[in-house]
């Protein structure tokens, strides 16, 4: 009789663990938006091509997101104002730690009406790396990039240089 109640336990307690026991899977589409603060620059233009993301279990590989490539103009994303870079479905609870955003060469700067070469050290090459670490909880999640370009653009000797200033939200 001992050994019929231990085993009647046994079960409930398998039962009960399987039961608690949170599920991950699922789908969550991450969203990556951006947007910009003020600066003195009449435009600042960067060439997006292709907006990546690793996360934490695969440390070698990227994923491409399915981006809206194109020039978009940093500071006609201000005052609220945002635009949806990329968006993707991956699974829910999936660690997102890295974003890439690829950039090509047609970025540039524009000040007092004349347009000026902007140079993206590593743009086109492997591209714009922040580091985030964001589990994907939810069935939409979103991220917001938010450029600093009074602080990203910087006028040097040779031309003016984009040294991005990010903050995420």
């Amino acid at each position: 009789m001992k050994l019929k109640h231990l085993f009647i336990s046994a079960g409930i307690i398998t039962i009960l663990a399987i039961a608690c026991k949170k599920e991950t899977t699922g789908s969550s589409t991450l969203r990556i938006r951006m947007t910009d603060a003020p600066t003195e620059l009449d435009e600042v233009n960067v060439d997006l091509k292709q907006v990546n993301i690793k996360f934490a279990k695969d440390t070698t590989s990227w994923v491409s997101m399915e981006t809206k490539a194109g020039i978009y103009n940093l500071l006609g994303l201000q005052n609220g104002l945002d635009t949806l870079i990329a968006q993707g479905s991956f699974s829910t609870g999936s660690d997102v730690k890295e974003i890439r955003l690829v950039l090509g060469s047609n970025n540039s700067v524009k000040e007092m009406g004349v347009v000026y070469p902007l140079t993206v050290p590593s743009g086109s090459e492997s591209g714009l790396k922040i580091k985030i670490d964001k589990r994907l909880t939810n069935s939409l999640d979103s991220l917001l990039i938010d450029f600093d370009a009074a602080l990203s653009v910087q006028k040097e000797t040779d031309g003016y240089k984009l040294r991005p200033v990010i903050k995420l939200k």
